[in-house]
């Protein structure tokens, strides 16, 4: 392990239920909907295990019996340990019911229905030297509405997260894999369901805390329409 992953824990979201894509995906949570034949969840370990991590939390929800069966407890080289809500907590709260096996000091948080092309050393560096509570890697659009709109100001500061469908114009958004200092993550309240994106980030961003890495391609697949150009953003001449 390089010495960018020294102190780092890794955790996955991954007990999204996936309401839009019932449509598409009816039978599996949300991050076993398949791309090309595996599970959605398959390319984000394999990002990690890439990196060189070699132990990644999957913090697990809905169907959670049904992602330890695709996974096991080793995958791509990786260990893989769960964290099970008993009822939904939200994207906050999972991590905070997490946070007993998330010894390290910084906590790299990947959305588990997101994938963005992110050197994850280069984002660990810029999140030590920036020493905020949070860095969030960003991704260019031309059309901000579906994702709420990210706001900058100096040297990567973030200064605003604009709410979905306020603005139709070119811009950054949360990619949807953070770098986190553990010690602010005590103050999330236990027990109960917490927004980590509605709750948690924006108080950070008023004590000026949060700052934005920009980041390369990305996709999710929240929706059917989005989940149809996954296979093409990982293989785009076929595989």
């Amino acid at each position: 392990m390089g010495p960018c992953l020294e102190g780092v824990a890794a955790a996955i979201l991954a007990g999204g239920f996936g309401t839009r894509l019932r449509s598409v995906v009816a039978d599996r949570p949300k991050v076993l909907a398949e791309v090309a034949g595996r599970p959605f969840l398959a390319y984000l370990i394999e990002q990690l295990s890439g990196a060189g991590i070699r132990e990644t939390h999957l913090l697990t929800g809905y169907a959670a019996d049904r992602v330890h069966t695709a996974f096991g407890d080793q995958y791509a080289g990786m260990k893989l340990r769960y964290s099970v809500e008993p009822t939904p907590l939200g994207t906050a709260g999972a991590l905070r019911l997490a946070l007993a096996q998330l010894g390290e000091p910084i906590i790299l948080l990947l959305n588990g229905d997101s994938y963005c092309d992110v050197p994850i050393p280069a984002l660990l560096d810029f999140h030590r030297r920036h020493r905020g509570n949070a860095t969030v890697s960003l991704t260019q659009v031309n059309d901000t509405s579906r994702y709420g709109r990210v706001h900058l100001g100096e040297d990567d500061l973030i200064t605003q997260f604009e709410e979905k469908g306020a603005s139709h114009d070119s811009g950054w958004i949360n990619a949807g894999v953070y770098v986190l200092n553990r010690d602010a993550l005590s103050d999330i309240p236990a027990n109960r369901a917490v927004s980590f994106e509605r709750e948690v980030l924006p108080g950070w961003v008023g004590q000026g805390r949060v700052y934005g890495f920009r980041a390369g391609r990305f996709i999710d697949i929240g929706t059917p329409e989005s989940y149809d150009r996954a296979e093409e953003f990982f293989f785009p001449s076929g595989f």
